[in-house]
Order: C-alpha cells, then structure tokens, then sequence
C-alpha cells in the first residue's frame, strides 16, 4: 500500500508514519513525506498512490488548493487539521475523513479502517476541471454521462454544458458512485437519468437518457446494463 504525508511539522509527520505502519502490520506499507504543497502536487500527479493524510495548513498555506486539484485522483484522502471548523468544507470535496489535532492512535485507526471499509466505493462528489480562470468544481450529481475523448474525457451535466477533464475515462470509472456504469469502452452514464434500454438497428443497443441523448451500449455490458437498470 502506498501512501503519501502532506505535514509541514517534523515531529507530527513522524509520529504518523510510525502509527500508520503499527496499526497496518502485517501489511507492506510505503510512505513519503512532504512538507510543502508544490512538491507534494507535483509527486503525487506523477505517481500512483492508494492514500494521502494531508494537513490544510502547510507554511500558512491553503491546503483546500491542493485538495481541489486532486479531487479526482484515485487515491482516497484524509484531513488533518487543528481546524475542525473546516470539517463540513473539506468534506464538500469527497474526504474520507477529517480528523482533528491533536490526535491519538486509536483515532489513527478508525481513520484507516474507514479507508479499508470505503476503498473504491466512489466517494467523490465532485470532479476539478481545469479553467481559464482556476479550478472549477463540478458536484458529480449534475452529471448525465462522462464520454472519452482521447486522454481526456468530456464531462456532460444535465443541463447539457461540457467540460473537459485531464483524467482518462478509467479513473472516472473508478471514483464515480455506484449509480454510474461503464456501458460502453467510451461511456459511463448516469443510470438514474436514464429513461429505456432499447435495440436499435442491426441488434445493436442504446440507452435514452432523460435529456434526449442517445448513448451506445456495448453488447458485452448489455444484461448487466439491463439488470442494473432494473434494480434503481
């Protein structure tokens, strides 16, 4: 398991990887710190990591920077942080758990054990996406479908605006909650906006969503599409 530290104070930091490697034996673990947010930003979008414990408050500054920019990401994330008045905020951004300074070990774990109860369950509630004019927070329930589009993929809302993400359609699929399935190498649709299951010409299969769109369904994803479908 590999997992990443964002904690500008040595002795904290230290404390937590020695009680994260306690309370996770016998499992492997792997840790890296870092106390400053440009190189922690940096590692971690040219890394694969399982977890990141991040402190909000970093050299005065703003964790929630930080925090938006790897919101889709798929690591899980947990917050540190002498101010608990930020919990409700930091939980906006899909955190599995917030947990205040000071902490002990027993608090530790039950942090971790959320992690092992939750991992891939999609927890995000929103998806950042990349503006002229900073980060964009997109809540994941506005989505009707998330469409591929060569690296990227192209976000679209119900209300029909688009947008697009720098993450392949493979993470997407990952982080997005149970109601949304991959039906085709190319979609992943919102199944409670969806309004039939219908065949189309030539035996192949399409889903008509409640905005009018028309999405393709693949013939290896149709029953369980189906089956699904019939269980919302």
């Amino acid at each position: 398991m590999k997992i990443v530290i964002v904690e500008d104070e040595p002795v904290i930091a230290q404390r937590l990887q020695r009680q994260i490697v306690e309370i996770m034996e016998p499992q492997a673990v792997q840790i890296k710190w870092f106390d400053n947010f440009d190189d922690a930003e940096s590692h971690l979008s040219e890394h694969v990591f399982d977890l990141l414990f991040l402190d909000l408050n970093l050299h005065g500054s703003n964790g929630f920077n930080l925090l938006a920019s790897v919101s889709a990401e798929s690591f899980l994330t947990i917050i540190f942080s002498a101010y608990a008045e930020q919990a409700i905020k930091a939980f906006e951004y899909g955190v599995l758990d917030f947990v205040p300074k000071p902490f002990n070990k027993q608090r530790l774990a039950q942090a971790i054990e959320r992690y092992h109860s939750h991992q891939k369950s999609g927890l995000t509630k929103q998806l950042a996406v990349k503006k002229p004019s900073g980060l964009q927070l997109i809540p994941v329930e506005q989505l009707e479908f998330v469409k591929a589009d060569g690296h990227y993929t192209q976000l679209v809302e119900l209300s029909g605006e688009q947008h697009l993400h720098d993450k392949a359609i493979d993470k997407l699929d990952i982080l997005l909650p149970e109601h949304f399935a991959r039906i085709h190498r190319s979609y992943i649709a919102n199944l409670t906006r969806v309004e039939n299951l219908v065949v189309a010409s030539g035996g192949s299969y399409q889903l008509m969503m409640a905005s009018g769109e028309t999405l393709p369904v693949s013939r290896a994803k149709y029953k369980d599409i189906r089956q699904l479908i019939a269980h919302m």
